[in-house]
């Protein structure tokens, strides 16, 4: 198993609620989940929260799952990646 693929898994297990398209190209889809839940596009437009909230919530999330401490800090790191790339943080 490839490493994208393990962190696409360790991924889902986070967020079990979150249905991920299938791409060939496993950390493209990653990356692209991970934008649209800093932009909380799951969320009713009225109810959303700012992509900052978002960052710390996942943050925490991750810090507190029972991950191994290198998919904690891919995932980290990949949120970090994207919240820079894609995502104007103000």
């Amino acid at each position: 198993m490839s490493f994208d693929r393990s962190l696409l898994d360790a991924y889902r297990n986070l967020w079990s609620n979150r249905s991920l398209e299938a791409s060939s190209d496993e950390m493209k889809t990653l990356c692209d989940a991970i934008e649209r839940d800093l932009r909380d596009e799951h969320t009713h437009p009225r109810l959303r929260k700012k992509p900052e909230q978002k960052f710390f919530s996942a943050m925490k999330r991750i810090s507190a799952s029972g991950l191994s401490d290198q998919e904690k800090a891919a995932l980290m790191d990949l949120h970090i990646k994207v919240a820079e790339e894609r995502i104007v943080l103000t």
